[in-house]
């Protein structure tokens, strides 16, 4: 027998390539989604408030221009800081919860 060759595929093989080709689109189906999706999160009683799509993009920050008469640099780049973490943790929330069950089975092995 040639080297490398493995002989035709059996019923059962061609079963598990067909299953792992169907969950390979619907990963891409489920990620082509989750970049349409936004989630946002706000910070300083939503002085600051930040948008990120489902796979990690910034996506807005919008600012109220009251807090820039105060002159208080610090304070709004915390606003920013922690409004853009949080919104980013709900964007990684969202993803695992939809790719979470497509990762985690539904295979034979």
């Amino acid at each position: 027998m040639a080297k490398g060759f493995k002989g035709p595929k059996t019923p059962n093989q061609m079963g598990m390539i067909q299953q792992l080709q169907k969950l390979q689109e619907q990963i891409q189906a489920t990620q082509a989604q989750l970049a349409l999706e936004v989630v946002s999160a706000t910070a300083g009683g939503g002085v600051v408030k930040v948008s990120v799509t489902g796979d990690q993009h910034c996506h807005a920050i919008e600012i109220d221009p009251e807090i820039l008469k105060d002159g208080d640099v610090e304070l709004l780049q915390d606003m920013i800081l922690t409004a853009f973490n949080s919104a980013l943790e709900k964007s990684r929330e969202m993803a695992a919860e939809r790719l979470g069950p497509l990762a985690g089975g539904g295979l034979p092995f």
